[in-house]
């Protein structure tokens, strides 16, 4: 179960710059946030197959993304004590919560492609 931010209310506020929530989303609201947390889904990955499955990320960027998520709580990390030493991805609770609101967002952006893609050929011949 998911527990409820039970401190000031000013951190819960994404409209404050200062607040704990505006740090939070702008952590995970990225670009290469959203691609690991979809290409992860239900499953465990490994880091090469993470950078395989979110074409055009550096092994720098998803290296920090990871981080980033792991630390947020929204990934974990586990090595396993093998040779060669081996480390899976997985989405936690939290991140597969995440994961549904992403799964919208990308539904949205299928839904209205087109109308996007009209729009700005409209905007760009001006």
């Amino acid at each position: 179960m998911t527990k409820q931010y039970t401190g000031l209310p000013d951190e819960a506020d994404l409209r404050r710059a200062d607040s704990l929530a505006r740090e939070i989303f702008t952590d995970v609201a990225n670009k290469w946030a959203l691609l690991i947390i979809e290409a992860l889904g239900e499953r465990t990955r490994r880091f090469s197959e993470l950078r395989d499955e979110v074409e055009g990320i550096s092994h720098k960027m998803l290296t920090q993304n990871l981080r980033m998520l792991e630390r947020n709580g929204l990934v974990v990390r586990t090595v396993h004590a093998v040779v060669p030493p081996r480390v899976d991805y997985a989405l936690t609770g939290p991140g597969r919560a995440l994961r549904v609101t992403i799964a919208g967002l990308c539904d949205w952006t299928h839904r209205h492609l087109g109308h996007i893609e009209a729009s700005r050929r409209r905007f760009d011949a001006v």
